[in-house]
C-alpha cells in the first residue's frame, strides 16, 4: 500500500496527494471499494425497474467488479485516474468532454469505466433526531454527472439509433429555441414523457455510473457507528430519476433543465452521432447556477434507497485498520470547524469536572 490506501497501487495521484483535503474525498471511497471487492462484499445497487407497470428505482446488489467493469481483475491490476476524462466518450462530442471523478483503467491502459464519486454521511442533520429507521443521507446531482449520464446512455444504445430518434423526434424537432425559458417550461412535460418511453424500452441497457459511499455516525456526533461504511451504486437510468421525477413548474427549475438537457443530448446524438456539449450544458442555463441540477435529501433520498442496509452498513468500523495503513491518518489535515471544536471541547471539559 504505497499510497497508504487499500488497493490503490497504480494511480495518477502522487501518494501523499491522496490525503489532501480535496483528494481524500475520492481516494478514500476508491480504497473502500477495493476493500469490498477483495472481501466479496457487494454494494447496494439502485437501478431502474418496471414495477406494477410503473418505472421505479429498486435496490438490489452489485459487485464492485461490475461497477469498475473489470471482470476478474483485482485492485492491484487496476489503474485509478482521478479527475480525468473517459476518452471513449470523446468520440460522441465535437468539443472537449469534462473530466469525471474517477476513471478506471487496467494496467495496460485500457479504459474500463467512468465513475462519479459522492461521499456522504448518514444521517443528515435533518433526520438525525428521527427514529434510526428513518435516518437518511443526501446526494447532489451536478452538471458534470448528468453529461456523463447522457453520454453513457448513448454509448449503450447507439446501435438502435433509428428507434431512439423516433422516440424523441416529435417533441424535440418541434422546439424553436432550447434556451427560451417560456417555451422550454411548456415542453418539459413532453420531454419527460419521451424519456419515460425511452427508459422503459431500453431499461436493460442501464449501466452503473455513480458511487455513493456512506459513512454512518452515532446521530449527529462525529463518532462512527460500529456498522460504519457502505456503498450505494446508482445506475445511469436510476440516477436520472432524481431530476426527471421532479415537479413541472411554470418556469425552468434545475431538475427541469436537467431533464431537457438529457433529452436534447440523446436526440441530437441519434441524429448525427455527435453533439456539441457546450450548446447543451453551458448555454441552457435559464438563469440558474450551472453546477447543480438537484439535491435530494432526507425523505427524497430514502424514497429511492429503501434497503435495510441503511440501518446495517456492510463494512464494520474495524475495517479502517485495513483500509488505511498505520500512521497514515496523521497526514490528514481536516478543515478546523468551530462546531467540531466546540463538541470535543465540551466532552473534554465534562470529563475533567
Amino acid at each position: 500500500m504505497p499510497s497508504g490506501l487499500f488497493g490503490i497501487v497504480h494511480s495518477n495521484r502522487e501518494d501523499d496527494k491522496h490525503w489532501t483535503k480535496n483528494c481524500f474525498n475520492s481516494s478514500f471511497p476508491t480504497a473502500l471499494a477495493c476493500y469490498m471487492m477483495e472481501h466479496n462484499m457487494p454494494a447496494i445497487y439502485a437501478k431502474l425497474a418496471v414495477v406494477d407497470n410503473e418505472l421505479k428505482v429498486v435496490c438490489e446488489e452489485i459487485s464492485i467488479n461490475e461497477l469498475f467493469n473489470c471482470g476478474t481483475l483485482h485492485p492491484q491490476d487496476l489503474d485509478f485516474h482521478f479527475e480525468s476524462k473517459f476518452n471513449p466518450y470523446q468520440a460522441y462530442c465535437i468539443d472537449a468532454i469534462d473530466p469525471i471523478d474517477l476513471v478506471v483503467k487496467d494496467t495496460s491502459g485500457n479504459f474500463l469505466a467512468p465513475v462519479e464519486v459522492k461521499l456522504t454521511v448518514l444521517p443528515t442533520s435533518a433526520t438525525a433526531d428521527r427514529p434510526e429507521a428513518e435516518w437518511a443521507s443526501e446526494i447532489v446531482v451536478r452538471t458534470a454527472t448528468t453529461s456523463y449520464l447522457a453520454l453513457g446512455v448513448w454509448d449503450a444504445v447507439k446501435d438502435h439509433r433509428d428507434r431512439v430518434r423516433d422516440i424523441f423526434e416529435d417533441v424535440c424537432g418541434g422546439i424553436g429555441s432550447w434556451t427560451n425559458d417560456y417555451e422550454m417550461a411548456h415542453k418539459t412535460a413532453s420531454l419527460r414523457d419521451a424519456l419515460n418511453v425511452f427508459e422503459r424500452e431500453f431499461i436493460d441497457y442501464q449501466r452503473p455510473l455513480v458511487m455513493q459511499p456512506i459513512w454512518k455516525t452515532r446521530g449527529q456526533t462525529p463518532l462512527l457507528s460500529d456498522e460504519a461504511f457502505d456503498i450505494v451504486v446508482w445506475s445511469n437510468l436510476a440516477f436520472s430519476r432524481l431530476f426527471i421525477e421532479n415537479e413541472i413548474k411554470e418556469t425552468m427549475s434545475r431538475p427541469m433543465r436537467a431533464t431537457a438537457r438529457m433529452a436534447r443530448c440523446i436526440w441530437e446524438l441519434s441524429r448525427s452521432g455527435r453533439v456539441r456539449m457546450e450548446d447543451i450544458y453551458r448555454q441552457m442555463t435559464f438563469g440558474q447556477q450551472n453546477d447543480k441540477e438537484a439535491n435530494p435529501a432526507g425523505k427524497g433520498w430514502r424514497k429511492y434507497i429503501s434497503t435495510d442496509r441503511v440501518l446495517h452498513p456492510i463494512v464494520p468500523k474495524t475495517a479502517i485498520r485495513e483500509i488505511l495503513a498505520p500512521n497514515y491518518t496523521e497526514m490528514l489535515k481536516p478543515e478546523r470547524r468551530l462546531d467540531q471544536t466546540l463538541y470535543y471541547d465540551a466532552l473534554f471539559t465534562a470529563g475533567n469536572e
